[in-house]
């Protein structure tokens, strides 16, 4: 009998997580499509968000925070800034640093983005109890 139950309760378990990495891929599939809209790649979209969070920062935290080369986040922020949605500023207290800041529209875009993420959140997890 044990053995029925172990079984029943693993064949669940398969299905809870086969579930989640269903909605896992699904979850990705329509960020990149929404992004995708914006003209924004997953890297990109995720400096913004960054930025946003936390504010300006020099290229060095940006990273440091995204975990990947240097060159790379300058890569982003050329793109960004190209389209205008990043600035490069000088550093207050830094001659050699630059600050690399949202712009108005870049603002505007993470917080369409922030958006989008807060009623995604309320849809999926609209039926649980707050505890």
């Amino acid at each position: 009998m044990k053995s029925l139950h172990n079984r029943a309760t693993s064949e669940k378990l398969d299905r809870v997580v086969g579930q989640l990495f269903e909605l896992a891929v699904r979850l990705g599939d329509a960020m990149e499509h929404g992004l995708a809209e914006r003209g924004l790649t997953m890297a990109r979209a995720e400096l913004l968000w960054r930025l946003q969070r936390g504010g300006a920062a020099v290229q060095r935290a940006l990273s440091e925070d995204l975990r990947c080369t240097p060159r790379n986040v300058t890569g982003l922020v050329d793109a960004l800034e190209g389209r205008g949605l990043v600035e490069r500023r000088a550093h207050p207290t830094d001659r050699r640093a630059t600050l690399v800041a949202l712009s108005d529209a870049g603002s505007q875009v993470a917080a369409t983005m922030d958006a989008g993420y807060q009623d995604a959140a309320r849809e999926l997890f609209n039926d649980f109890d707050a505890d």
